[in-house]
């Protein structure tokens, strides 16, 4: 019983910290504009980082077959691709309807995969043993701050409302 309040409690404090982005509903709307480019540049940056320099060397350390793992990357880039002109051509056939950017979609399709991995990983973690739940729980949330930053702002430049970017944005990251 004990273990399973520990991941309760980690994860309405991961929803709190999700909440980061909130700081921006305090800034003016041509501040926000100003802000907005650089935090989308971010949210890029910080998302290929960490594929790049984390992920992709990881995965080739245990992978026999380099040529498989170049495939999977490209056949990932791919997929992603074709989702989000399917997204488009799907909202947006019409010049006369404003629609959201589908990067919007992909991103709530992404963050929400990837919080619910997560949330699978730390919670058999806590299963395991709390104080190695607490370290990885403490783990996800260093990454936590930036990443619901560009989450926000990539939400915000795709059209979406303020209130609405950051109510998903909890509700996707409150399941880790």
């Amino acid at each position: 019983m004990e273990t399973l309040w520990w991941s309760v409690r980690s994860g309405l404090l991961m929803s709190a910290i999700a909440l980061s982005g909130s700081i921006t509903l305090l800034l003016s709307e041509s501040a926000l504009r100003r802000v907005l480019t650089p935090l989308v540049a971010f949210a890029a940056g910080a998302l290929l980082g960490g594929a790049f320099f984390h992920m992709i060397p990881a995965a080739a350390a245990r992978l026999a077959s380099s040529t498989l793992l170049y495939a999977l990357v490209m056949s990932g880039f791919a997929v992603f691709f074709a989702l989000e002109q399917f997204l488009h051509w799907h909202h947006c056939r019409r010049e006369s309807v404003a629609c959201k950017k589908p990067l919007g979609y992909l991103i709530l399709i992404g963050d929400g995969l990837h919080n619910f991995l997560g949330s699978l990983a730390i919670g058999g973690i806590f299963l395991i043993d709390i104080r190695l739940g607490v370290l990885a729980w403490l783990a996800a949330a260093a990454h936590e701050v930036p990443q619901e930053f560009g989450d926000y702002a990539v939400l915000l430049h795709s059209g979406w409302k303020k209130g609405l970017a950051l109510l998903l944005g909890v509700q996707l990251a409150g399941h880790k």
